[in-house]
């Protein structure tokens, strides 16, 4: 029987939430998650459209490899061998395309180098060092304590490199070592993954991406969905709750403690209903981002601290188009277990400002993945199809200016974007391919803010640049009792990043610790 005070109130379903709640459960704990979506999984959620399963974001995932986050996280919960993970090419995982240029970046740094090299045999020797930097400071960063001190950092002289680049951009680190541009750009392409150029992104975050990836880039072999559905379905079957539609739009208090959540029934449209239900349990858990959470809550109640450290700014948000397509098989073209990140202007930064800031997409910079060719599991397609993804940079102000003052106009924007994109696959890649697209849906930011509940369509929560990584980032302590984040802004982005985010707050509080001590 379930208890009406469970020990935990969830605020959100997002990946973090989940594996939270999936730890807590299995621990005996009673867990009652609460969700405002039709679909479990926040970002990783899947959805149905003409008999494709398109993954509303995540691509491709990282620290899933033996002793690793992911492959820890699965061991803890019994899983590892019903949630498995399928390698992208370790000989070029990601495909990097500018004209002049092609690289593929490969999972061992000797023939990273050897790549770079012949690419730019006058800069071998910068490019050398460049490389081994990037390695060095992720063995850095891999040992850093969690949680880590001033103290931590200088003893003993174990984390210079920690030191040295602690409030440096990517941008930062490429000047110092004078490398030539186009190197940087095709280093640097796989900006999506963060939606942020190399000026503004945090070289810290970059590093534990790419290198993360070198060491192994995978995919579910099930795809995202089983993996939601398999922690949806332990959860419950150790007596814990998932509750979908209903949105939470008050916190319950007993004083200065927090208590429960108030929430609304909201229709599958996320139209409100004329019901309202409260929860009451023993700590609510927020995987609701945590300034629209402080917002309802009320500034005041959070110490200065907490306030200062909700001052984040939100990561830029993202166009994406979900194709599917049939009569070809993508591997003729040479795509396959790997992603292709394409770039029209040579200067990321400035490509990134163009289309950002301007909203011009005439030399676009963008992402393309193949979640078909990458398992073997067809079960997210009609027969004789295949999915294809593609993701850019969007602002969230314009598109929701088009949207509330002329949808004709918000459309036609994200047609445009579509063919400026399309334009360059047909000329580079896939000649005919829009011939062959047989479902097309686009999604702009305010899609990101109607399905995800994301604010201002933000894709990873706080932004990655250097102010927001590091000891100052916001984590599960809220300063008001009863009251624990756990959200990408409060702990760590992505697949990984949000399971390690999860699986830390369930350490914090059980002191059950089965994560590497060293950084997430």
């Amino acid at each position: 029987m379930r208890p009406d005070r469970p020990d935990f109130i969830v605020v959100g379903s997002g990946l973090a939430a989940l594996s939270f709640a999936a730890l807590m459960a299995r621990r005996g704990r009673a867990v009652r998650v609460i969700e405002a979506h039709e679909h479990a999984g926040g970002f990783a959620h899947t959805f149905e459209a003409a008999g494709f399963r398109f993954n509303a974001q995540l691509h491709y995932v990282w620290n899933c490899g033996e002793g690793q986050t992911v492959n820890r996280f699965l061991s803890k919960l019994g899983l590892v061998d019903d949630v498995r993970f399928v390698r992208y090419d370790p000989l070029g995982f990601d495909r990097m395309r500018m004209p002049g240029y092609a690289l593929d970046i490969p999972g061992d740094p000797a023939l990273l180098k050897s790549r770079l090299a012949a690419l730019f045999p006058g800069e071998r020797a910068r490019l050398e060092a460049f490389v081994d930097e990037v390695f060095a400071t992720a063995d850095e960063l891999d040992r850093v304590p969690t949680p880590v001190t001033p103290r931590d950092l200088l003893r003993a002289g174990r984390f210079r490199r920690v030191i040295r680049y602690r409030g440096a951009s990517l941008q930062d680190v490429f000047d110092r070592f004078d490398l030539p541009l186009p190197a940087q750009t095709l280093l640097a392409l796989q900006w999506p993954d963060f939606l942020l150029p190399p000026a503004r992104l945090s070289f810290f975050a970059w590093v534990m991406l790419f290198v993360g990836y070198c060491r192994g880039a995978y995919y579910p072999e099930r795809h995202f969905e089983h993996v939601i559905d398999t922690l949806v379905a332990t959860i419950k079957q150790a007596g814990g709750e998932v509750i979908l539609g209903q949105r939470v739009i008050d916190f319950l208090f007993a004083g200065d403690r927090m208590v429960g959540v108030r929430a609304e029934v909201v229709d599958k449209r996320g139209i409100a209903e004329d019901l309202r239900v409260d929860h009451f349990g023993g700590a609510v858990v927020c995987n609701m981002d945590p300034r629209a959470a402080a917002a309802i809550i009320g500034p005041e109640r959070f110490s200065a601290k907490l306030r200062r450290r909700l001052d984040y700014t939100y990561s830029p948000s993202n166009f994406v188009a979900y194709l599917g397509v049939e009569g070809i098989d993508l591997r003729d073209y040479g795509f396959g277990r790997s992603n292709l990140f394409h770039t029209e202007e040579p200067d990321l930064n400035r490509a990134f400002m163009q289309m950002e800031r301007f909203g011009d997409y005439r030399r676009p910079s963008f992402a393309l993945t193949t979640p078909s060719l990458l398992t073997d599991d067809a079960s997210d397609r009609p027969p004789g199809t295949q999915i294809v993804e593609l993701l850019t940079v969007a602002d969230f102000a314009r598109f929701a200016h088009l949207r509330s003052a002329n949808i004709k106009a918000y459309n036609a924007k994200k047609r445009e974007i579509f063919a400026s994109i399309l334009r360059i696959i047909e000329r580079d890649y896939v000649p005919g391919f829009g011939d062959r697209i047989c479902f097309k849906m686009l999604g702009s930011p305010t899609t990101n803010l109607r399905y995800c509940l994301a604010p201002e369509g933000n894709s990873y929560g706080s932004d990655m640049s250097p102010a927001s990584v590091g000891p100052g980032r916001l984590d599960h302590r809220s300063s008001i009792p009863g009251l624990y984040f756990c959200n990408a802004s409060a702990g760590y982005a992505g697949f990984a990043g949000t399971v390690w985010t999860g699986s830390r707050l369930y350490e914090e509080l059980t002191g059950d610790r089965f994560l590497d001590h060293g950084h997430g």
